[in-house]
């Protein structure tokens, strides 16, 4: 027998498991696969780490008793407003990343608007190499493919744009005192419950297309993040003590953005940063951005025109940062 483990045999298994009501003994199951009892037993972990819920009793098997609360295209597509984002949408129940599989679409010849959802990514990706835990069936893990006529520079604000509208749709579904953090974060009492990612493809300073990458934690517990989170990050669900229809938050958000985007495209940045401005966590407050350059401390007075933080420093000049971490000093949550 092979005893090697993949997702081909894994999700075999789990077609058996759906099949019957009763249980399913291990040597039927090492049987049918051609794999060891060892393997089948690989798998049911495996399955188990994707959301998956088993009864196992000692001589009788396996029995699948529950699956992971998958997001529904359908129902999804149900709820949007939009003419263009989400009206094309891939979901997958698990991915090592929805930016690389939006990055493979675009080559495939995905259109402006395409979506990719994951109910699970084993390999997502933050700002500045950092992986995003995305356990599944709690969180909306999802990229978007974007095409505007835009030049490079322009691709920062594209980050304060998607803030903008996620901070203003999440506060209108759940009621939580949602702000922003510069650039790319939403906070909920200082603690991060979303993060977003733009990667841009460009030719002789003209962008060809971007992916939006964003992350949002909805219905974890405590439990679900990984001890050296627990401080920093929350969910949705944790802050307002009740859980939140994903597909519901979703469309919302699609709606808010196809709104926002179009807005922006059609009028400028000025009119977003107005927005951003409204539901900021930064301004005002003394912060510290470390960049490639070393790190620049001071006041955040201001955004300016191309999306970048405008801080005061301690002998009163100004200096202007467009990408870097940043952090609250002087006691300020991090």
């Amino acid at each position: 027998m092979d005893g090697g483990f993949g997702n081909v045999n894994g999700n075999k298994l789990l077609e058996l498991l759906k099949g019957t009501d009763d249980y399913v003994s291990g040597e039927w199951i090492s049987e049918q696969l051609g794999i060891s009892r060892t393997a089948v037993w690989k798998h049911i972990q495996a399955l188990r780490s994707r959301g998956y819920t088993f009864e196992a009793i000692p001589r009788r098997g396996y029995r699948l008793t529950g699956m992971p609360d998958a997001v529904d295209a359908a129902r999804v597509q149900a709820l949007l407003q939009t003419r263009v984002f989400g009206r094309k949408l891939k979901v997958f129940a698990e991915a090592e990343s929805t930016q690389r599989l939006a990055h493979d679409w675009v080559r495939e010849g995905a259109p402006e608007g395409a979506v990719v959802v994951a109910d699970r990514q084993t390999a997502g990706r933050g700002r500045m190499g950092r992986q995003w835990h995305s356990p599944p069936g709690k969180g909306l893990w999802f990229s978007m493919v974007l095409m505007p006529r835009l030049n490079v520079g322009r691709v920062p604000q594209l980050t304060l744009v998607a803030a903008a509208a996620l901070c203003r749709s999440l506060r209108r579904e759940t009621g939580l005192d949602i702000g922003i953090k510069w650039p790319n974060d939403l906070l909920i009492r200082g603690r991060k419950c979303c993060g977003i990612l733009i990667e841009s493809i460009a030719e002789d300073e003209r962008l060809q297309y971007a992916v939006a990458g964003i992350g949002l934690n909805v219905n974890l517990d405590a439990a679900d993040f990984p001890p050296d989170l627990r401080e920093t990050a929350t969910s949705l669900s944790i802050e307002a003590g009740a859980a939140f229809d994903r597909e519901r938050l979703f469309a919302s958000f699609l709606n808010e953005w196809e709104s926002m985007y179009g807005l922006y495209l059609h009028r400028g940045f000025g009119v977003i940063r107005t927005i951003w401005e409204a539901h900021n966590a930064t301004l005002h407050r003394r912060v510290a951005v470390a960049t490639p350059e070393g790190e620049t401390a001071g006041v955040a007075v201001a955004v300016d025109e191309h999306g970048g933080l405008v801080l005061r420093r301690d002998d009163g000049s100004h200096v202007t940062v467009y990408a870097g971490e940043l952090h609250y000093t002087a006691g300020g949550p991090r």
